[in-house]
């Protein structure tokens, strides 16, 4: 891509606080940016081939609400990244990352978090530090089981279909705002699904299709009614 072609993207985003290039073949995030760090509101370089994010430069952008990088080559977020304070939507969908910096937590204006098609192999323990998060989109990782601190969690809304879960803790029951969880294509026995999802929580869709065990099951064990009332209630509300 030519330098007058980025050049005019700049001036452009200068006058929007929107930069946006996607399918563009970067193989870098563009050094351009650093004199827009103050002006910046949202960036897109989603289905390009960067692998890494300068971490000099990604943490100045003071005002950054939505950064999405979805469909690139990155293996690690730098811990600078955290330093956004004003993030409220991280979307890095069809990547290459392992895990989370230890200090994700400090991203406390977090809402929404893709991070669907990775190589994540546990619940990031850091999530549960957001108290503003309200989507969590893990599909499609490399999660094996969900472990007690998941109990912390504030999302409204989990997704973890397509990983490989056959172990959950009874604390997601205790998700003080969990509405949605979603375990379709998992490795799932019925006996590992902790009965208080659906007798003691607040969860009132709970996708489970694609398991070791057959749908109608679920619908046999104890508190599945009372699952039933919350399922119900909410369908009304939204109809």
């Amino acid at each position: 891509m030519g330098n007058s072609a980025l050049r005019a993207h700049v001036e452009t985003a200068q006058k929007t606080g929107v930069f946006q290039l996607k399918d563009r073949g970067l193989t870098e995030f563009p050094s351009e940016l650093q004199k827009l760090t103050s002006n910046l509101r949202t960036i897109d370089l989603s289905n390009n081939k960067i692998d890494s994010l300068p971490p000099q430069l990604i943490g100045k952008f003071t005002l950054l609400k939505s950064l999405s990088l979805n469909n690139n080559k990155l293996t690690v977020i730098p811990d600078e990244l955290c330093n956004l304070k004003k993030l409220e939507t991280l979307s890095l969908n069809n990547n290459h990352l392992r895990e989370l910096p230890s200090t994700f937590g400090q991203l406390s204006a977090l809402k929404t978090l893709s991070l669907s098609g990775n190589q994540l192999g546990v619940l990031p323990p850091q999530l549960c530090s957001l108290r503003h998060l309200d989507v969590v989109d893990l599909s499609k990782n490399q999660i094996r089981s969900i472990p007690d601190t998941v109990g912390e969690l504030q999302a409204i809304e989990l997704n973890l279909n397509q990983n490989q879960i056959s172990q959950i803790s009874v604390k997601i029951s205790c998700c003080p705002r969990l509405k949605v969880l979603r375990l379709e294509e998992n490795c799932l026995e019925l006996s590992m699904l902790p009965q208080s999802i659906l007798s003691d929580s607040q969860i009132c869709l709970l996708a489970v299709e694609g398991n070791l065990f057959e749908i109608k099951k679920l619908r046999e064990l104890e508190g599945y009614d009372k699952y039933m009332e919350r399922f119900t209630a909410t369908k009304k509300k939204f109809a």
